[in-house]
């Protein structure tokens, strides 16, 4: 069966049906349907809800569900995810399984309630101190975001991890058709939680601290290991090159759809462009672009910033072939003739109109700056 339902309102149902039993979170848009929902569904699905006095609040109510060893999630807007950076990073520390969605805005600062992809590096670099990092999902459909829930519960239960799901505005307040189809849940047993198990074993302590170098660097090691284990198993992308095609452009979330119709337009005119899809932001697809046809002599990356993922794109081609960049930023979102005159641009073709007559961003356009 297939509902029409707004990306908020699939990430919500999706957790309930993936069996989170405690959801604490804080309004902010554009994610406010998320909470919202969850404070009519929760109770009678037999789960918590609790609207924290704050986003700081809200993530440490987190780290007490995890530590207790029931699923549990918490969901915010960009700024609200930088307010929960230090609890994140005692998640982490303590290695303690949870689900955080980040409904993107434009930033910096308050920055506005329109769309955009600016949270890159505080997602997959780790926002908050020390050595970690999240596994970090990107939805590009609403379904996906429905998909991807189940997935990222399964995920933080299996490697004891936060992860992230990072999706913007646009998604956020998307309708679409959804099969609310529900994932065989997988079973892990958390002998390690503080739940009290009436004496029947030794007393449980979750912490992030010692005081001692040699400890606190064996956990870290440790952790790193489980990282490279989320890196061997679970790295995700959508790679439609193959041979013939000239330009690789990479682009995730819901801008990757603009970018499909780029390449449409493209193709019509004789120009062999593909889609490379990061589905995990962490762990990166990196290897994808080693592996890509003779063909290929540029990479283009598009996104909504002023340049994050392209970092990671130019650690994956080593120099391999030269990298472009297109972004948009405070909200605005390319349409896809902006997209493929950059392609016409680096293959020495001209430029056509946009078909809303929105300007072409170039580097004319910055002069005079702030």
């Amino acid at each position: 069966m297939k509902v029409l339902m707004k990306g908020n309102e699939a990430i919500s149902e999706a957790a309930i049906q993936a069996g989170c039993t405690a959801f604490f979170g804080y309004p902010i848009t554009p994610q406010n349907e998320i909470p919202e929902y969850m404070s009519a569904k929760m109770e009678k699905a037999g789960g918590v809800f609790i609207q924290a006095e704050s986003e700081v609040g809200a993530i440490n109510m987190v780290y007490g569900a995890a530590a207790a060893g029931v699923r549990t999630m918490t969901t915010s807007s960009s700024p609200g995810i930088a307010l929960k950076q230090e609890g994140i990073s005692y998640l982490c520390g303590a290695n303690l399984p949870c689900v955080i969605a980040n409904v993107a805005r434009c930033g910096p600062g308050l920055g506005g309630i329109l769309p955009g992809q600016s949270d890159y590096f505080q997602a997959t670099r780790g926002g908050g101190n020390g050595d970690y990092y999240t596994p970090v999902y990107a939805p590009a459909t609403v379904q996906e975001a429905w998909d991807m829930v189940f997935e990222s519960f399964d995920i933080a239960d299996k490697y004891r991890t936060p992860v992230q799901i990072l999706l913007d505005g646009m998604l956020g307040q998307m309708m679409e058709p959804v099969e609310m189809k529900v994932h065989p849940r997988l079973n892990i047993d958390k002998p390690w939680a503080t739940n009290g198990n009436a004496d029947k074993r030794p007393r449980n302590t979750i912490t992030s601290l010692s005081l001692f170098g040699e400890v606190l660097e064996a956990m870290n090691l440790q952790r790193f290991k489980v990282y490279e284990e989320i890196e061997k198993n679970e790295t995700a992308v959508e790679n439609t090159v193959k041979e013939g095609d000239t330009v690789a452009i990479v682009a995730y979330g819901a801008p990757s759809r603009i970018v499909r119709n780029a390449i449409d337009e493209l193709r019509a005119e004789g120009i062999n462009a593909a889609l490379i899809r990061p589905i995990t932001l962490w762990p990166y697809p990196y290897d994808t672009f080693q592996d890509l046809p003779k063909s290929v002599k540029h990479i283009l990356v598009a996104e909504l910033s002023m340049g994050q993922m392209v970092e990671d794109v130019r650690l994956g081609v080593n120099g391999k072939y030269p990298v472009h960049f297109y972004g948009r930023t405070g909200g605005v979102v390319f349409e896809p003739g902006e997209i493929a005159n950059k392609v016409r641009e680096i293959m020495g073709k001209p430029a056509k109109p946009l078909a809303s007559g929105q300007k072409q961003m170039t580097d004319s356009n910055l002069k005079g700056g702030i």
